[in-house]
Order: structure tokens, then C-alpha cells, then sequence
């Protein structure tokens, strides 16, 4: 019997223990795992090859979860014979979203719908759906971690066309005798269930969890076998969920959809520039308006900016919801080229609404919050404004 040391993160292998990965730099990752024994490649006929020009062009179907915010994120409805992956923190709404999917689903529908629980009892998902006031009986629960039960339940229900796994880290391949939640458990159970989705038709929906940094568990193959990424955003203690498109290979990527944490679970919020904006009844020092777009549809975002002294010989440079290294650009424009020194200075720099922007055209609405928390005059910025523009362009 051999064993292998293979890296949490990355899924890098090696021979021996070492304490830092030498593929992805990180530290305490390796893991001691059974290396799979591989049988001889047996020689097989060639298929036979077909010219793109001959091949048909069929749409997939799709079926709507009765949520238009659902709907745009996932690019016009759910693909039939998709596999989705979603990630959030812990306790974010992530299976509160799919209970409410797959009722939705199955009410649209005239198929069935298998949800797999390895981390609750049947018990607790049942709780769930009373508090959320779901009670379909085309919903069957399965409370289990062996990927072997779930393959066997759905090749003996030909109806069940919707299955969600709740989580993939805690499946468990038995023909593989590493622990569940290793990147070879991950990646194994990954391919099976992805593959028995494409052979029976079946819309896959996975959960995922995510690391320190933000990024799903398990091996980078994982969001490469899927055919759709979703990323969960927001914070636990704030009633608005940000549900964001990474990858799709069925509709466009970087949408997103707004969600608010009620007592009746996620509910969609029809104008989500009202989320990003704070009431203000005066003009405010240090906060600029953007107007970015997000996937398909325009957005207005709230930038705020706070600049204090400090005695430090480092001074502190805090984000929340956008890159520091940017905003470290846009303070060496301004000390550059504008003449204003921050170098003594602490700077904070918050999206409102607990949103992430990406856009690049954003540096402008950073540089003018900056510049106006440094000055709240109103007849200065003009001609700095001017030449951050004809900087940055």
C-alpha cells in the first residue's frame, strides 16, 4: 500500500511530508492520502469523428425557478443536464437558496427533485422547509454521505430530473480510503456526480465550502468540471446576499443577483441601487456616486472614503469591497500628480451595501471620495478631478 502526500489547496502530490506546498506556497496543507492504484490502459477501438460543419445545432433546455433574479444569474433559467456550483461563507443562505430552487422547480415542473444532505439530519432539512413554508411531496430527502447511495437512488427513480448535494465535501467515495473533504474524495465525487448528471439529464446544484481567502474547498478542478460558478457575497450580519455569476458556460458571466435574508428565507430585491446608496438629506464628505454596470444591467454604488492623521511610521490603508492594490495606485496618482500628500495619513475606503467592485472605470469615483475627504470644499477638486480623468484613461 502505497501513500502520497497531497496538498488541500492546490492537489499538488509528493513522495514525503513537507510543511509548505512548493505549487501553491501555502503552508500546512499536505496531507497523507492512499495513493488510487491504476489499472493498465486497454487498447480500444478508434471512434469515429465527426466534422463540425455536420454537426447539429441543438439549444439546451431550460427551465425558470419562478425568480427573476435567479433567472438572470443563471443566464435565462436553468440548463437541463447542468452541473452548478455554489460557494458562500458558512450560514450565508446557501441551503436556504436551494430549498427554495428546487420548490420552485418542482412546482414549475412535472419531475421530481432529490436533496442530498451529508451535513443535517432529514429532521433539520425538514425544519427548514416548515420555517420557509415548503411542503412538496415531488422534494425527497436523503440523508446520507456515501456516493454510492445516491448514484443507486437515482438510477432506481427515472423521474428524479433536479438533484442537490449539500456538500460535496462530505461525500464519500468507499473505493477511495482517504478521508471525506481531501482533494481526492473532492475531485472523485465531483467527476462521478457530474458525469451521471450528463448520462440521465439531470440538473446538478452543488454546495461548496470556502476557505479563509474566499475561494471553494477542494482542488481548482472542481470549478473546471462544473458548468456554472456561483459565489455568495455578503456578510452574516447583514440581511443582503449578493449572489454573483464566476463562471457559465451557458449564459454570461459576472451577474448577479440581490437577495434579502428574511424570516420566509431569500428574497429578491427589485431595485438594488436603493441597497448601495445611503440616505443622505446633505452633501457628505468623502462619498462619490459610481455608476458601473454589473452583468447586464447598470448599478448605482455608494464609494466612501475617510482619510485621518496618524503617528504611525506605516500608515494603515483598510478596503472593504474593492482591491487595496488599486487604491494604492490611485494614492501615488494623487501624491504624484495632484499634490497631495497621504503619506502621514490613514486611509479607509468602504462600498456601501456590502458589494465588490471590480470594474476598473471605478478609480475615478475612489479618487474624487479621496480628494473630497481631504477637502470638503466645494469649488476645489475641479481641476484634479480633470487630470485624474486624463490620467486614468
Amino acid at each position: 500500500m502505497k501513500t502520497v502526500y497531497v496538498c488541500q489547496s492546490c492537489g499538488h502530490s509528493t513522495g514525503r511530508w513537507v510543511g509548505k506546498c512548493i505549487a501553491c506556497d501555502n503552508w500546512d496543507t499536505i496531507v497523507e492520502e492512499i495513493a488510487v492504484k491504476t489499472g493498465k490502459r486497454s487498447i480500444s477501438a478508434p471512434i469515429s469523428m465527426k466534422a463540425l460543419s455536420d454537426s447539429e445545432i441543438i439549444i439546451p433546455d431550460r427551465f425558470l425557478t419562478g425568480v427573476e433574479e435567479l433567472d438572470r444569474v443563471f443566464g435565462g433559467g436553468i440548463v437541463q443536464g447542468a452541473s452548478i456550483l455554489i460557494g458562500g461563507e458558512p450560514g450565508i443562505g446557501k441551503s436556504t437558496l436551494l430549498l427554495r430552487i428546487a420548490a420552485n422547480v418542482v412546482q414549475l415542473s412535472s419531475f421530481e427533485c432529490l436533496y442530498v444532505s451529508g451535513e443535517e439530519s432529514l429532521e433539520q432539512v425538514s425544519l427548514r422547509a416548515k420555517r420557509l413554508k415548503i411542503n412538496e411531496p415531488k422534494i425527497k430527502l436523503l440523508s446520507t454521505v456515501s456516493l454510492t447511495d445516491v448514484v443507486a437512488t437515482i438510477k432506481e427513480n427515472k423521474s428524479i430530473k433536479f438533484l442537490v448535494i449539500d456538500s460535496i465535501q462530505t461525500m464519500y467515495d468507499s473505493r477511495i480510503t482517504s478521508a471525506p473533504g481531501t482533494v481526492t474524495q473532492v475531485r472523485t465525487c465531483a467527476h462521478e456526480l457530474t458525469i451521471l448528471a450528463k448520462q440521465y439529464g439531470i440538473s446538478l446544484l452543488i454546495v461548496g465550502h470556502i476557505t479563509k481567502d474566499g475561494q471553494i474547498a477542494g482542488p481548482k478542478t472542481l470549478e473546471h468540471m462544473v458548468d456554472t460558478v456561483l459565489y455568495f457575497e455578503g456578510e452574516n450580519s447583514n440581511q443582503y446576499r449578493i449572489l454573483r455569476t464566476i463562471k457559465n458556460r451557458f449564459g454570461p458571466a459576472n451577474e448577479i443577483g440581490v437577495f434579502e435574508m428574511s424570516e420566509a428565507g431569500l428574497v429578491p430585491v427589485d431595485n438594488p441601487s436603493s441597497l448601495f446608496l445611503m440616505a443622505h438629506d446633505r452633501e457628505v464628505v468623502g462619498s462619490a456616486v459610481f455608476a458601473g454596470i454589473e452583468g447586464s444591467r447598470p448599478i448605482l454604488m455608494e464609494v466612501q472614503a475617510l482619510i485621518a492623521g496618524t503617528n504611525m511610521a506605516t500608515p494603515r490603508r483598510a478596503v472593504v469591497g474593492w482591491d487595496i492594490n488599486r487604491l494604492a495606485m490611485i494614492i501615488a496618482v494623487l501624491n504624484a500628480r495632484c499634490k497631495m500628500f497621504l503619506h502621514d495619513k490613514e486611509v479607509y475606503l468602504n462600498i456601501a451595501g456590502g458589494l465588490k467592485i471590480q470594474e476598473p472605470s471605478a478609480d475615478l469615483a475612489v479618487a474624487a471620495s479621496l480628494i473630497s475627504s481631504v477637502d470638503s470644499k466645494k469649488q476645489l477638486c475641479l481641476k484634479m478631478v480633470i487630470t485624474l480623468l486624463m490620467i486614468l484613461r
